[in-house]
């Protein structure tokens, strides 16, 4: 398992209390900066893995919109997918993971290279038509508070693709009932496997996305073939190409070790386009102006840098 720091962040809660106004607090998150997650992590033989993925993410990603977001873009392994999208927003909380995507995809053009969390998205409402998430739900504590940001930011009927980790795996069953592990997969809580490691039962997801107000219309199964011994004598494109041929079946049994959807946000009041997307995280004003420098809150005077190309929205 690839390991990364924990750091504490400001986290925006929707509570009851004060007629439903935020209540910050502060919460621990996962922390990539400065790691080595690119050679690291999927440089070490999850080449099946990725082919998989894209080949899910081809399936369900509309083919072509106005502005998309990758909620934890890292190093923008990804960003070659988006070609049908006029702008794509690169969001992620390390710096260093931003400054890769940065080297990799180049400076300016259409894609934008934001620093911040999806606990308290740094974008105005119906910001954006499809939100892409992947391996990210899996370290948040908090999956309800960043699905209702996911939901307010999208336009009315627009699309949420995202990937989670499945606790009632074909893996995970067989280790529990040979009585190798404590928990059970097919209790419907989420079970912290390691400190930030989330695996979620589908049952459990699929009630979060509706209390979201997110329809989800479409789900694969994928990495179904993930076991090591398996993929040292397998190539990795013909497992990706048996992947892809039981991705559809396999959604509707939900056995595999992740599961990717795409969901629909609800009909909202159409919003004029804004060629800004960025809100205050503090004070949730949209009135920033921007300098070269900084965005400067007209509101409550925060100002967020603008670090040689990234808008940096996230915490000191």
């Amino acid at each position: 398992m690839f390991h990364v720091k924990q750091r504490p962040a400001l986290i925006e809660h929707q509570g009851p209390r004060n007629g439903g106004i935020s209540l910050a607090t502060r919460d621990t998150i996962c922390d990539y900066e400065g790691s080595d997650y690119r050679t690291e992590f999927w440089g070490q033989g999850r080449e099946y893995e990725d082919l998989a993925e894209r080949i899910a993410l081809r399936k369900l990603l509309p083919p072509s919109g106005e502005r998309l977001v990758e909620i934890g873009a890292g190093f923008g392994r990804l960003a070659d997918l988006y070609g049908g999208l006029r702008q794509v927003i690169l969001l992620d909380p390390a710096r260093s993971m931003l400054r890769e995507a940065q080297g990799r995809l180049g400076r300016g053009g259409r894609f934008i290279y934001v620093r911040g969390g999806v606990h308290n998205l740094p974008l105005v409402n119906s910001a954006c038509d499809t939100v892409v998430m992947v391996r990210v739900m899996h370290h948040l504590r908090d999956v309800p508070q960043s699905l209702g940001e996911i939901a307010r930011t999208l336009t009315s009927g627009g699309a949420f693709v995202c990937e989670y980790a499945n606790k009632r795996n074909i893996k995970a069953i067989g280790r529990y009932l040979l009585r190798r592990q404590e928990w059970s997969p097919f209790a419907p809580e989420p079970v912290e496997f390691a400190p930030l490691h989330f695996d979620f039962h589908p049952d459990w997801m699929a009630e979060r996305l509706r209390e979201a107000g997110l329809t989800c219309e479409r789900e694969l199964a994928v990495s179904t073939f993930r076991l090591p011994l398996l993929k040292q004598i397998v190539p990795a494109r013909v497992l990706a190409a048996l992947d892809s041929a039981l991705q559809s079946a396999g959604g509707r049994c939900k056995l595999s070790p992740s599961l990717f959807l795409r969901a629909r946000a609800p009909s909202k009041p159409l919003q004029p386009w804004s060629e800004n997307p960025f809100r205050c995280p503090a004070c949730h004003s949209t009135g920033l102006t921007e300098e070269a420098s900084a965005m400067t809150c007209q509101t409550c005077g925060r100002r967020w840098p603008i670090d040689d190309g990234i808008y940096d929205f996230g915490d000191p």
